[in-house]
């Protein structure tokens, strides 16, 4: 079951009329994408769209999920105005209807879920990725909790179970082989929440 105020907490985000992190693609989401041929794609927790858009217009078929309706209402806006399609639903995932193997590539970017569900969904997500699928991956690390507390317009979790480190994604992602993991000090400009010096983990997996 989601918590309602987690679900309240991003209905609230989105609902602004700015986009909370941009209308751009993250970094590290474009420069792996454009490494790759157009297949389909999945964006677990994809808030207001701005990865999925940019997959989409670069021709892949693209799916995504999230849990509030606000962030949808964002996506679907901004898709129609760059003139893409994207198959976008509302819930938690045990609950949505993709089927084994569907995906080509799974774009976990800043997918923070709750610390206690967070590992299990990725382990879930798995079963989504077809052999010889791709994850691609980012997200704030263990240590960012110092960056947010010197600078809250950073953004992220202020709690460590809700945030990432590389033996957890090696938990999490064990049948893949490694073809980036690292964790990585950044610079963040990505709409009103990101900005300022984060520290993110990186990853690339290939599942076997």
């Amino acid at each position: 079951m989601t918590d309602n105020t987690w679900l309240d907490r991003w209905n609230d985000r989105y609902s602004m009329e700015e986009f909370a992190y941009g209308t751009e693609p993250n970094h590290y989401l474009k420069e792996q994408l454009e490494k790759l041929n157009p297949g389909s794609v999945l964006f677990p927790a994809e808030g207001e769209g701005r990865n999925a858009v940019f997959a989409a217009a670069k021709g892949w078929k693209v799916s995504a999920f999230d849990i509030s309706s606000e962030g949808k209402n964002k996506a679907l806006k901004l898709a129609e105005h760059h003139h893409v399609s994207i198959d976008y639903q509302i819930g938690e995932l045990q609950n949505l209807n993709f089927q084994t193997e569907q995906f080509d590539v799974i774009a976990l970017i800043y997918a923070h879920f709750p610390a206690d569900i967070k590992s299990s969904i990725h382990q879930m997500l798995d079963q989504y990725l077809r052999k010889g699928g791709m994850i691609i991956f980012e997200a704030f690390s263990k240590k960012h909790l110092d960056y947010v507390t010197k600078n809250e317009k950073v953004g992220g979790p202020k709690d460590i179970g809700s945030l990432f480190s590389i033996d957890e994604i090696k938990a999490d992602f064990p049948g893949y082989q490694i073809i980036e993991l690292e964790e990585k000090e950044i610079e963040l400009s990505e709409g009103l929440f990101h900005n300022g010096t984060g520290s993110v983990i990186r990853f690339v997996g290939q599942k076997q």
